[in-house]
């Protein structure tokens, strides 16, 4: 083999083990999630899950990305979703998923995706003669949000006072009986949750934000699984995959 050649493989080899030995042997992420349909759901809608048994697109997704990349996981959801946030935000190790990739939040996590958007709508019922042009006329209406959630966040940076709930679902139950004139959700996320209580024939009074939902990571997990599991999301992307879960979902 000539010599040149050989010190390339060499060189190639070093670095292919230096790069692999960036991750910490036996090196795990625990994974934290909610119940958010359809992109993430426990069986029967329970606010308690593991493994397998969390199903919905991005759980789909974020299961074979880690599996493409090696990357050992642990898979949970539970509930509510401040607790998460808080625990994914200061426990080294853990990641969130999934959730909206703010300006404020950029520094807040390592970020992994996009795994799928998220539309941020004003629902009505179908009945309703509400008709609003800009997101500062929806504080003559009684809003509903979603504790915690970035859509809530944002609502109240706008100076709007949202009528908080614990469960995403429970404003879909409120609009219908008329306890809220809005409500204040994520797209396809609260229809899906509509129909799962039975509710439908909600209107879109306002589209009033596009954002893109990620998979979150702790500032101390390394930098080379974050880079691990970004190329495979693009290798599943660029195959069908996560269009492919999408669809079985919508």
């Amino acid at each position: 083999m000539p010599r040149r050649l050989l010190i390339g493989l060499i060189g190639a080899l070093l670095f292919v083990s230096v790069a692999q030995a960036e991750v910490p042997a036996n090196y795990k992420v625990d994974l934290l999630t909610e119940n958010f349909p359809p992109y993430n759901m426990a069986p029967n809608g329970k606010n308690f899950a593991q493994g397998d048994a969390v199903s919905g697109i991005a759980a789909d997704i974020v299961r074979e990305m880690f599996q493409r990349a090696g990357i050992d996981y642990t898979l949970t959801l539970r509930f509510p979703w401040e607790r998460l946030y808080a625990t994914a935000l200061e426990t080294p190790g853990y990641g969130i998923f999934v959730t909206a990739r703010l300006p404020e939040r950029e520094a807040l996590f390592k970020w992994v995706g996009p795994i799928g958007p998220d539309d941020w709508v004003l629902l009505a019922r179908g009945d309703s003669r509400i008709s609003l042009s800009t997101l500062a006329q929806a504080g003559a209406f009684d809003v509903g949000a979603y504790r915690g959630d970035a859509i809530a966040e944002h609502l109240i940076q706008q100076g709007l006072e949202p009528v908080l709930a614990l469960r995403d679902q429970e404003n879909a139950t409120k609009l219908a009986a008329g306890e809220i004139d809005l409500w204040a959700t994520g797209d396809p996320a609260g229809r899906y949750l509509a129909r799962q209580q039975q509710i439908t024939g909600l209107k879109t009074v306002l589209r009033f934000n596009r954002a893109e939902l990620f998979l979150a990571l702790n500032r101390d997990v390394p930098d080379t699984v974050v880079e691990r599991l970004q190329k495979a999301l693009e290798r599943m992307r660029a195959e069908g995959f996560v269009d492919a879960v999408s669809d079985r979902y919508l």
